[in-house]
């Protein structure tokens, strides 16, 4: 086996860089796989790669001709690369003292000769290697050489522009998230209803299986806003999301509808009764007091449930009919729950 490798300095800096780009190393990078294509044809190998390096393993970005399997960094050859942080290349790996007994060159694929290039996501900071391998020795000219390093600029620029889209994607997706989240509360708003809610609940259709909403309205929320202002009426609604979030499944989406009303969408709920049961675990959580500024205070609960597609089978319907049950469980004394079609 070849003896251990060092780790260069600067590692600490390279492995971020290297973890940038691992966030999207299972990405469809078909620029990189015509740049692996074109530098085997090139250079008239068997096999040209864009291999990365972290830690502890040697990932394939992509390779073209012969298939090799990711393995570990200490048996790698593109380690080289990292270290020395330029060109490596060996004319006949039966002769390195390394590398003569690793299992790739003493059986199959029968790995004969190396060359690569590294490739720097930021000036010092080698991610990987644009590589070449043959089942021949060879040596590599100069000029052949000088043309594996231009490859190797190509592949940190693909690299460096994947990057960049997807730390912008990121970026929208974190604004998209931001457009429809409610800041006192952190649940989302009424723009999820369209953006999430429609797709969940197409999605659990779709698959005949049923797509459950609760529909929350906080009795006396109006008295607090009134006696304490609304400072402390928006201190009750932060607890009040509070005891909501310790409720809910982690796979419900909980919207702020207004003030202080808040539906809870539940996708694929296994039968009425996980609805009933979720519905009476909130109202248990309402009837503990609220403190405002040193008094107790008290807002319960009215809520109504529906269930998809007995009670509607598009949004709109479903919350009409929610609504109807909410009207119901406050006409008929409040701190209840009353369902429709469960």
């Amino acid at each position: 086996m070849g003896q251990a490798i060092s780790r260069p300095d600067g590692e600490m800096e390279r492995l971020v860089a290297v973890r940038s780009i691992m966030s999207f190393k299972n990405a469809d990078m078909p620029e990189l796989k015509v740049l692996s294509q074109l530098g085997q044809g090139v250079f008239g190998v068997p096999r040209a790669a864009v291999h990365i390096v972290d830690e502890d393993w040697l990932h394939i970005a992509e390779q073209a001709g012969m298939e090799l399997s990711e393995c570990s960094r200490d048996l790698s050859i593109c380690s080289r690369v990292i270290t020395k942080r330029d060109v490596v290349t060996i004319s006949d790996l039966t002769e390195h003292p390394d590398f003569r007994f690793m299992p790739y060159v003493k059986g199959g694929p029968g790995l004969r000769s190396y060359a690569g290039a590294p490739i720097e996501l930021e000036p010092g900071l080698v991610v990987g290697a644009f590589c070449l391998v043959d089942t021949v020795p060879r040596k590599f000219s100069r000029t052949e050489i000088d043309s594996l390093r231009r490859f190797a600029l190509l592949a940190a620029a693909l690299l460096r522009l994947q990057k960049a889209n997807f730390t912008m994607s990121l970026a929208e997706r974190e604004l998209r998230d931001a457009a429809m989240t409610d800041p006192l509360t952190g649940f989302y708003n009424r723009k999820a209803l369209e953006a999430i809610v429609d797709s969940q609940l197409g999605a659990a259709l779709g698959a005949n299986e049923a797509f459950g909403v609760l529909y929350l309205d906080l009795d006396g929320f109006k008295t607090i806003n009134d006696t304490f202002g609304h400072p402390a009426g928006d201190r009750v609604l932060t607890e009040a999301a509070g005891r909501i979030r310790k409720t809910v499944r982690s796979e419900d989406i909980v919207v702020r509808m207004g003030g202080d009303e808040f539906a809870i969408f539940m996708p694929r709920p296994s039968a009425s009764e996980v609805l009933n049961g979720l519905a009476d675990q909130l109202l248990a959580a309402f009837r503990k007091p609220f403190d405002v500024d040193g008094n107790e205070v008290g807002t319960r609960l009215s809520i109504g449930g529906a269930l998809a597609p007995q009670a509607g089978a598009d949004r709109a319907t479903l919350l009409q009919s929610v609504d109807e049950a909410l009207y119901q469980a406050k006409k008929s004394g409040r701190d209840r729950f009353v369902s429709r079609a469960l």
